[in-house]
Formats: structure tokens, C-alpha cells, sequence
């Protein structure tokens, strides 16, 4: 099945040109300094999947002829990102159904403030357009074809959504930082859209030199070569392979939820190394029920290759068993 994956707008909040026709520093001679404010569509055959709802999705709609909408995602709540939503309208009346709207809790709770009209019946001549849905770690689309995943980055004061698209390409329109932990989800990709809005440092945005530092951090330690754990150097997200027994008798379950909210334990399980060095790994996720099963602890003396993550120094937030 063909996707198709289209920036609608890229500009920054104010639009390229502003309203009084101020380019900045982009050429005015080049085309693609013409930027509207951010959205994006994920489409498939008779699927239009619409991310962020920017004040000028009207003109983006109609330039890409764009005739469908099945759904939104919403990134975070800021003006730029869904002061556009009233132009949806058409396609509640048009397909005579209620628009699934997939937010975060921050977001859903500014979209029913500033347009509770969309999702409230507050007339008896304007029905709610649409139908607010919570945002998961993970959705899933015609049958699985279209597995969309969600975290949270830091976009300044407040926390915005990175999402990533069948494990090909990963969407942050706003993003200030990463975290680290996080780096898998955006490692392997083959496309990356991603935040940059200038070349000097902005306290809400990656600027050009944060984003290549970024590219370099996780190309040089996610995609490098497995290292021996013997000639670990302290670099963090570094890939290693260790040989050694993993200790069941010391294991940790850990209460978690799964990407589609299902109660379950993250399975951490001490390794030791030929070296005598304990390593802690993190072997995935089991459902409630295969907890203390035989059947999940098994092939104690073997190679293992993972990601290493180096331990963090307690403070405030973080207590000292952690």
C-alpha cells in the first residue's frame, strides 16, 4: 500500500512572509521561502490522516486538493497549531459524521476551551463537528498498515508530540530537546521531519547547530558498530555486546503499561558479564499473567547486543534505587 507523506507548512508562527510582508533573512527570490504555518498529512488510498490544524489549512487544503479528511492528530496547543480547526467544518457536513481528534491531555483541554463549539453542542443550529479521543502511545489504521506512534519532547515550557509512522519516518514540528531515552524511537528511520527554526539558539526550538549535534549523537552511537562492554568509554547510548549468564534468581518485574494501554511488566534481569561486571537488561514486556513463567526465562549463558545506558547520578527527582 502507497503513503504518501506531505509537509503542508513549515513556517515559523507568524508565517513566511509576516503579515506586513517581512521575509527576515529568507530570500523573497526563492519560492520555498513562501512558508505557512506547520501541518502535515499522512494519506492512503481513501484515507486522509491530518496532523495539526495550522491557520492556514484552508489554503493548504485547497493547493494540495486535498478533497477528504478522516482524522487529526495535534501535536500541542499553541496558536499555530490549531487556530485552523473551524475550516473542518465542511467535512462534517459533507460526510455527516463527527471528526476523530486525537490530543494529548494539555492539548484536549485547550481545544475545549477555546472551541468547545466543535465538540459541545452549544446550539440547537450547530451540531459538535467533531469527537475528541485520547491520545495513546500507539494507533493503528486499516488493518495495521498505518501504525502511528506517539512521545512527548520538550518545546520549551511545555511538552509537545514527536510522532513516528510504520517506523520510516518521525514527525516534531516543535522541539526544543530530545530525551535520550527516547532516541530509539527515531533511530533507523528513514526520513526525519524535525524542528529547526534558525541558526542562533531559541529557548523553544532546536536551532541548526542543536540539530546536527543531535544527528551525530544518535548516528554515532545507535547506528555504530557493536563494542565489545569490556571497551565501554562512558558514552552514553553506545552499542554493546557482552557475553555472560543472566541471574533469574535476582530478577525485577517492573508494573507497565503497552502501547495500547494493557497492563503488563517491563522484564529487567540481571547479567553477568565474563568480566564479572553486572549489567541490568531490560529484556521487553510480558503480559500479567506470564509473570514467574518457566517458559520466559531461558538460554541463561549467552551473547547479548543492546543499547548501554550509563548510570545516572541521583538528585532531586530521582531517588537513589532508581
Amino acid at each position: 500500500m502507497k503513503l504518501t507523506f506531505t509537509i503542508l507548512g513549515s513556517g515559523s508562527s507568524l508565517g513566511v512572509p509576516r503579515i506586513d510582508g517581512d521575509f527576515g533573512k529568507c530570500n523573497p527570490k526563492n519560492k520555498k521561502n513562501f512558508r505557512t504555518r506547520c501541518s502535515a498529512l499522512l494519506e492512503a488510498k481513501n484515507f486522509n490522516l491530518l496532523i495539526d490544524t495550522s491557520p492556514d489549512v484552508r489554503d493548504q487544503f485547497l493547493k494540495n486538493k486535498i478533497k477528504n479528511l478522516d482524522c487529526v492528530f495535534y501535536t500541542h496547543q499553541h496558536a499555530d497549531q490549531t487556530h485552523g480547526i473551524n475550516d473542518l467544518r465542511f467535512f462534517y457536513l459533507k460526510n455527516n459524521y463527527q471528526i476523530p481528534v486525537f490530543a494529548n491531555k494539555s492539548t484536549s483541554k485547550y481545544l475545549l476551551n477555546s472551541f468547545r463549539y466543535c465538540f459541545k453542542s452549544t446550539s440547537n443550529f450547530y451540531p459538535p463537528i467533531m469527537k475528541l479521543k485520547k491520545l495513546k502511545k500507539k494507533h493503528s489504521f486499516l488493518n495495521n498498515k498505518i501504525n502511528l506512534r506517539s512521545f512527548e519532547v520538550s518545546h520549551g515550557s511545555i511538552n509537545s508530540i514527536c510522532y513516528t509512522i510504520n517506523n520510516k519516518l518521525a514527525y516534531a514540528s516543535d522541539v526544543s530537546f530530545i530525551h535520550k531515552k527516547h532516541y530509539p524511537n527515531i533511530n533507523n528511520l528513514k526520513y526525519l521531519v524535525i524542528d529547526c527554526l534558525r541558526e542562533e539558539p531559541h529557548p523553544s526550538h532546536y536551532n541548526l547547530e542543536k540539530i546536527l549535534n543531535l544527528i551525530e549523537e544518535i548516528n554515532s552511537g545507535l547506528k555504530s558498530k557493536p563494542i565489545q562492554f569490556s571497551n565501554y568509554k562512558d558514552k552514553n547510548y553506545q552499542r554493546v555486546v557482552a557475553e555472560g549468564k543472566f541471574n533469574f534468581k535476582k530478577q525485577i518485574y517492573l508494573y507497565s503499561l503497552n502501547e495500547n494501554g494493557k497492563p503488563g511488566y517491563d522484564v529487567v534481569t540481571p547479567f553477568l558479564t565474563s568480566k564479572n561486571n553486572y549489567l541490568l537488561i531490560n529484556r521487553g514486556w510480558i503480559e500479567k499473567r506470564d509473570k514467574d513463567k518457566e517458559y520466559i526465562n531461558f538460554f541463561n549463558k549467552q551473547k547479548t547486543i543492546g543499547i548501554l545506558k550509563k548510570n545516572q547520578k541521583p538528585n532531586i527527582f530521582k531517588h537513589k534505587n532508581d
